[in-house]
């Protein structure tokens, strides 16, 4: 075994796993200089299609660093309002975005877009490399792989799922709930007419919500379906069992055969004590679970790693601000606390028994609100999500992300791509000398802002609302550390 003190593998970042949120994560910290390694347990790339979309928010994140028209090319708009609980809206008109959709687009090219970029900005990602241990002291972190090999780096990551090996090292509790019920997922080719599989499947539909027969082109379908039970471990299901299940619920397996991607979820609902333990930190899966109604995992992963990268940055660099890194656990914890919360009543409202039913149907009258349909879908979007900054102000702006703005020469986001903080001014009296090498000054036009002037952070969450330069130069040094 390597001596760790005298391994060449020394690095300022390493973040275990290259799912979504670590190949996020890689990207942004790269965006800042910041050497990082990437270490996946899985010889390559998996080419499963687990997460299916992208929602508002993370739409908004790929514009932001300019991602979304490679996204955009290779995936589908979607707008469904209030798809919560298996009830479907049309799309709230109110929603504040100016991207009001949702992208189709499978885990597997959204990897691919995100490894992509974080290669093209230097990250080293090293496939194969499943980590055995993590320690750390005053000085940094050491990760021991299987194969023996000891790596040394001043921070580490864990963003390798739900039953992470970063998280039991560094002895993170992560309670909650065991799972009560099992759904089948998988892709297969169906035999049976096009018009008789939606037929059945809307008949199967108006009683049980788990279940689905989706087109994918070809012949091929996605399936979900109830098991019969909550298996004992967590081996793939079978062809057999899909198709015995099939016949329990819609009456006939309709031919299906050629599996290419036969999975298993459940309910279980699980979240970290803590994202934070000294110099180890954890996000996406590793830090919550939650069953996969709404489609919310994959996004609320990658807004953990959006929410992280500046500031874990800014700590490698020395210039982070007293409690920067912190405000990590700080704020996202309370939102995965919340993610937690709005899919266990999702499962509930997915029930077949009268008291689910009669529940679906109030919130969904509620819903043909047009607020409540906004809010419905700002939950499951994350355009909602506020951080609590303080005291709310009349914009009502602090602690929520601004949406993007039309500005002289182009828009906010296209503004926000080198991950510095922004000052949007529309009084013509403020400056961010002694900041200008991290945060930029731009003017806003008269009436384009709520307010006089707006703080962004490198996430484009409001900072500060304000007018007086001794009022924004408090919150540049809380955020963007001491002036220069």
């Amino acid at each position: 075994m390597t001596d760790v003190t005298h391994s060449p593998r020394t690095t300022d970042v390493i973040v275990i796993g290259a799912g979504p949120t670590g190949l996020m994560l890689a990207g942004e910290l790269r965006l800042y200089g910041v050497r990082v390694l990437v270490l996946e347990r899985t010889p390559g790339p998996v080419d499963q299609p687990r997460g299916q979309g992208l929602h508002t928010r993370s739409v908004e994140i790929m514009d932001q660093r300019g991602l979304l028209d490679r996204f955009l090319a290779i995936s589908e708009k979607f707008q469904v309002g209030g798809f919560f609980g298996g009830i479907h809206k049309d799309w709230p008109a109110t929603l504040d975005t100016a991207h009001p959709y949702g992208l189709a687009v499978s885990q597997p090219a959204t990897e691919r877009l995100l490894r992509e970029r974080a290669e093209s900005l230097g990250a080293e990602i090293r496939f194969g490399s499943e980590v055995a241990e993590v320690d750390q002291d005053a000085d940094g972190v050491s990760v021991g792989l299987a194969d023996g090999t000891r790596l040394r780096s001043r921070y580490a990551v864990g963003c390798d799922g739900g039953r992470s090996a970063v998280r039991k090292a560094i002895g993170v509790g992560f309670p909650g709930e065991p799972a009560t019920v099992e759904t089948l997922l998988g892709h297969m080719t169906l035999t049976a007419d096009p018009e008789t599989i939606a037929a059945v499947g809307a008949e199967v539909r108006k009683t049980q919500l788990r279940f689905g027969a989706h087109p994918l082109g070809g012949g091929e379908y996605r399936i979900i379906v109830p098991a019969e039970a909550v298996s004992e471990d967590r081996a793939a299901p079978t062809l057999d069992e899909f198709r015995a299940r099939l016949r329990a619920y819609a009456g006939t397996d309709f031919g299906a055969h050629s599996p290419t991607f036969l999975s298993r979820f459940t309910d279980a609902t699980r979240q970290a004590e803590r994202y934070r333990v000294g110099r180890v930190l954890l996000a996406g899966d590793a830090a919550h679970i939650h069953p996969p109604t709404g489609g919310q995992g994959l996004n609320v992963g990658v807004q953990d790693a959006f929410n992280l990268g500046w500031k874990l940055a800014a700590q490698v660099s020395g210039r982070a601000p007293e409690g920067l890194l912190d405000t990590y656990h700080a704020e996202r914890h309370p939102v995965g606390a919340a993610l937690l919360d709005n899919t266990r009543a999702q499962i509930m409202l997915l029930g077949t028994e009268p008291g689910a039913v009669a529940l679906r149907g109030l919130l969904s009258r509620l819903m043909d609100f047009e607020e409540v349909n906004a809010y419905m879908t700002g939950l499951a979007t994350a355009v909602g999500v506020r951080y609590d900054l303080g005291a709310q102000e009349e914009s009502g702006l602090l602690g929520r992300r601004m949406r993007d703005l039309p500005l002289p020469g182009g828009r906010l986001y296209e503004r926000m791509r080198s991950g510095r903080g922004v000052l949007l001014d529309s009084t013509g009296a403020l400056s961010v000398t002694g900041w200008s090498d991290r945060v930029d000054l731009v003017p806003a036009p008269s009436g384009a802002l709520p307010a006089p002037a707006v703080l962004l952070r490198p996430d484009g969450h409001v900072a500060w609302v304000g007018a007086g330069q001794a009022g924004v130069a408090v919150h540049l040094v809380r955020w963007f550390g001491a002036a220069v």
